[in-house]
């Protein structure tokens, strides 16, 4: 599994066998079974977790329904806010599938940094790249309707359709399970004429 970080970030620097062996030691690897909740609303957290195999979600709890917001899959990192403002989270993150995941805290960072600052300069192109991407896809969310952020869900990372239950699906697009439900016989309706 390592093997897949090394590759990651060496489409955005070359690394050393000095610097893998940097990582191995900090032990950031671990596995999750599917279900396993990684932070639950009101917890105070300081780790970040990047998926190198498997799922994970974002989700708030509203008024007793999930209310998803984000699925993290291969190759995607994610920061808890409460992370960055020392708070208790509002939300809660679990894994949707077995999963592997590296798992870090800014301690770690800061160790890695101050060894190999190429690192630093690495994570604040990767944030650069995630800030505009969530930009692009929080206007988009606002400004679609339900059938459309679905069509877009198809284009853009049709993997979920078969690894995300309906459900999580359904509050992901902002829509109740059954609204999924209709909206996919409407597109296949749509696509047989």
């Amino acid at each position: 599994m390592k093997n897949l970080l090394f590759d990651f970030i060496s489409k955005y620097i070359p690394l050393t066998e000095q610097e893998k062996d940097a990582l191995v030691e900090l032990d950031i690897f671990h596995a999750f079974k599917k279900g396993a909740v990684l932070l639950e609303e009101g917890q105070k957290s300081n780790k970040g977790y990047f998926v190198l195999k498997g799922c994970i979600r974002s989700f708030y709890v509203i008024d007793g329904d999930e209310k998803t917001t984000a699925f993290y899959t291969e190759m995607e990192g994610f920061t808890p806010p409460c992370v960055l403002n020392g708070k208790p989270s509002e939300n809660s993150i679990s894994c949707v599938e077995d999963s592997i995941l590296t798992v870090s805290d800014p301690s770690m960072e800061g160790e890695i940094f101050q060894k190999f600052p190429k690192f630093e300069t690495m994570c604040r192109i990767l944030s650069e790249e995630l800030l505009v991407q969530q930009q692009v896809d929080f206007d988009a969310f606002k400004t679609s309707s339900p059938e459309q952020r679905y069509l877009d869900l198809l284009e853009k990372r049709p993997d979920l359709i078969q690894r995300v239950p309906q459900y999580q699906l359904a509050s992901f697009l902002g829509i109740k399970p059954q609204s999924l439900s209709r909206l996919r016989t409407r597109i296949v309706e749509k696509n047989k004429g």
